[in-house]
């Protein structure tokens, strides 16, 4: 099934969309591929059915938990959010992917139309990282779109953080869409799953839908996404 996106000089760009079971998988076309990459990045969704809210819908939220960290330096006991020397922050890879990651979803228009996002270091680089990759096809981009950073989705029940998800979940329930595209909330592992009761990788997007009071639609999330020690079952990390 081909997508057809727009490049940076509004050309056309085919995006084939291949279906692997019950999964999607959108594969970067070949003149936006890094030279000498091993292995390009490809969007993951699933449910496969779910294609068609992705592409007809603006209503939706994106859920996004920040991009791959560096869990060799975890959070100082009490850090501040803003304080970047002494919290756990993004790696140079993960960057990268999250570049990938805007890039990716440009190509197929999956754009969000409003962003919020967490205060912490992490989660201002990840929307940092993945602004720019959608700006490398949209340069107007992050100057279009209303930007909030907000202390309700910080991390949960820590210093400055959200006590519970009320306030996330309220604006999960009250976003009506607009023209441009979904929103996209940036916040962390503990919120998520709070609220929905999913375990999400880093770098992981889950769609919802607030016409049905929140429930989870799917999921979006590059083929390179991976669980971390942090949250998961060692048995299922690889190093």
């Amino acid at each position: 099934m081909p997508i057809t996106g727009y490049s940076q000089d509004n050309t056309r760009s085919v995006v084939m969309i291949d279906r692997i079971g019950h999964k999607g998988m959108m594969e970067m076309p070949q003149e936006f591929r890094p030279p000498n990459a091993l292995q390009p990045e490809s969007l993951q969704f699933e449910p496969y059915q779910m294609i068609e809210d992705l592409t007809n819908r603006n209503d939706l939220v994106f859920l996004m938990r920040h991009g791959p960290t560096d869990w060799s330096k975890r959070d100082v006991r009490g850090v501040a959010s803003t304080d970047c020397v002494n919290q756990r922050i993004m790696t140079e890879e993960g960057k990268r992917q999250m570049q990938d990651l805007g890039l990716l979803l440009s190509l197929v228009q999956l754009v969000p139309g409003e962003i919020v996002v967490s205060e912490w270091c992490r989660n201002q680089q990840t929307l940092s990282a993945l602004t720019e990759g959608i700006n490398s096809l949209n340069p107007a981009f992050a100057n279009s779109i209303p930007i909030t950073t907000d202390p309700s989705v910080n991390l949960l029940l820590s210093l400055g953080g959200a006590e519970n998800v009320t306030a996330l979940r309220d604006r999960v329930l009250s976003w009506e869409g607009d023209d441009t595209g979904p929103l996209l909330i940036i916040t962390h592992y503990t919120n998520i799953q709070e609220l929905t009761e999913f375990s999400v990788y880093e770098g992981e997007i889950l769609v919802l839908d607030p016409k049905l009071n929140g429930r989870v639609l799917g999921y979006l999330r590059l083929a390179s996404a991976a669980p971390d020690i942090g949250h998961f079952d060692p048995a299922v990390v690889s190093d």
